[in-house]
């Protein structure tokens, strides 16, 4: 199995940048299909971006297309997503997510393995 740990997180000003990493261990990336999920204070986690299983596709959720991006180095075994343009309905606890499993890369209830999370705050 393999073990998930979230980084960069932190404060941030409206309209600014953050880059959250997810270290993996113990198995290779390359055998998993990677998404990133937030959570919200009250709300339900939520997706927010995804490799396939293949990673040669990209998925992102309506209100972070254009602005976030998913990406990965495989020598460093770890997946990152990039985040620019941040906006206050953008604060959340993001969590990095793996499967090996296909399809329906949107759904958090079919990733097995998750990391224990990091707080995005977007705020003036």
């Amino acid at each position: 199995q393999v073990q998930l740990v979230e980084s960069g997180g932190g404060l941030v000003q409206p309209g600014g940048s953050l880059r959250l990493s997810c270290a993996a261990s113990g198995r290779t990336i390359t055998t998993y299909a990677m998404g990133w999920f937030r959570q919200a204070p009250g709300k339900e986690r939520e997706f927010a971006a995804a490799f396939s299983w293949s990673a040669d596709t990209t998925y992102y959720a309506d209100s972070v297309k254009g602005r976030f991006t998913i990406s990965r180095d495989i020598a460093k075994n770890t997946v990152y997503l990039q985040m620019n343009n941040l906006k206050p309905d953008d604060t959340a606890v993001y969590y990095c997510a793996a499967r090996d499993t296909r399809g329906a890369y949107t759904t958090s209830r079919l990733y097995r393995y998750w990391g224990q999370g990091t707080q995005v705050t977007v705020s003036s």
